[in-house]
């Protein structure tokens, strides 16, 4: 591969710019989270209904990856990135104007087009290096994209504060017309062998599903995972409804989980190419684990402060952050010619369990139930993150090293 030359575009993308447009699909996510509450009391509308901005975001993000990867298979990363991103802009320009909370989630799920940056940042980076390697890169682009759910939320509370809901999305506008000049004027085709039809890249799909490690890692992705949707899902509502927190207040406790995901990046980028990626998943699932068992104990023993719940949620970032590289790395290391198609399948069924778990966690949360259903749900996804790779090591060593595509 071609040594990359920043702002070349004859040349393979700058981490820079990986970390940008993936960074710009997470703050997508979660700028407007405070907002949610004010959302729902200016169109008059419940809370559950509003709450599937994150919900139903999430599961048409799942759907678009079906079509993503085989599409960046096809065509090239380069111009399906462009498409998705001109889509985003333009459901961006339209959302502060969306006239009833029906068009609002709408083009609130036509903003879901940004997860190009998030789906095809993996498949570049598997583009260019081999598997370990990918985990660690993988791991500092992650870190790197950290920075915006970071300051995302405490940010989103201040804008909602000052200006109103609308004010996060000329926001996102904003930066994502930047993401889209730096995309055109960097990033260099990395897809050198690309599939002759899209029939034949849709087709790949049975034989990513007949693959056990395939499953391994997808699973272990999507219940680490499952456990971040889940507090998107319900957070706000426990911190506002329950814990009476503001706006402003929920965004900056959500920096608890952003700076534990980025610690965890960090560890990820220096000692996944030397631990290898299953001792990874196995380290960062139980460190997520203990973060939800150390919540569920702490309320259990009467202390019903923010801390309870957003101090733990520090340990749930971490292993995420530990895990996820490694578990991605996997999904598009199991058939590299097919990593566009592995990367589009596995993010689709990652962020479709967890769009499912996030919208269980924002249907059986009330006043009256406190936090536990949350957390209990998270814990177990937790949980099931660890199974799902103990899955992956079984299989693995019931392999030899040459057969380790099956």
């Amino acid at each position: 591969m071609t040594k990359t030359i920043f702002l070349n575009r004859a040349t393979p993308p700058h981490i820079v710019t990986l970390v940008v447009i993936s960074g710009l699909s997470a703050l997508n996510m979660n700028l407007f989270l405070p907002s949610l509450p004010g959302i729902a009391t200016y169109y008059r509308a419940d809370y559950a209904l509003v709450q599937l901005a994150v919900s139903g975001y999430l599961a048409f993000t799942a759907l678009l990856q079906l079509v993503i990867g085989p599409l960046s298979d096809r065509y090239g990363r380069r111009p399906v990135m462009l498409a998705g991103l001109v889509v985003f802009l333009v459901a961006t320009a339209l959302a502060p104007f969306a006239p009833t909370v029906e068009s609002f989630l709408v083009v609130r799920m036509i903003q879901a087009s940004v997860v190009t940056g998030m789906v095809l940042s993996r498949a570049i980076v598997r583009d260019i290096v081999g598997t370990d390697q990918a985990a660690s890169m993988i791991g500092y682009v992650t870190m790197g994209m950290t920075l915006a759910p970071m300051v995302g939320p405490a940010l989103g509370g201040i804008l909602e504060d000052l200006f109103g809901w609308q004010s996060s999305f000329a926001l996102l506008f904003v930066l994502g017309l930047g993401a889209l000049l730096l995309t055109f004027a960097d990033l260099g085709e990395t897809n050198l062998n690309r599939s002759p039809s899209m029939l034949k890249q849709f087709g790949a799909y049975p034989e990513l599903l007949r693959s056990r490690r395939f499953w391994g890692f997808t699973l272990t992705a999507t219940f680490a995972s499952g456990a971040f949707f889940s507090f998107l899902g319900g957070g706000p509502f426990v911190a506002t409804a329950i814990l009476g927190m503001k706006p402003t207040e929920l965004g900056f406790y959500f920096v608890f989980i952003a700076v534990g995901y980025m610690s965890g990046n960090f560890l990820s980028g220096r000692f996944a190419q030397r631990m290898g990626i299953t001792r990874m998943m196995v380290s960062g699932c139980i460190i997520a684990s203990f973060g939800m068992m150390l919540s569920l104990l702490l309320f259990l023993g009467g202390i019903w402060h923010p801390l309870s719940f957003f101090g733990p949620i520090f340990f749930v970032g971490l292993g995420n952050g530990i895990s996820l590289p490694s578990a991605n790395a996997g999904i598009v290391s199991v058939r590299p010619h097919l990593a566009g198609s592995a990367s589009g399948l596995g993010g689709a069924m990652m962020i479709g369990g967890g769009a499912a778990l996030s919208a269980l966690a924002g249907a059986v949360l009330s006043v009256e139930t406190g936090p536990y259903p949350l957390i209990i749900v998270m814990l177990v996804s937790c949980i099931l993150s660890i199974f799902a790779t103990l899955y992956v090591l079984k299989v693995e060593r019931s392999l030899p090293a040459t057969a380790r595509t099956r």
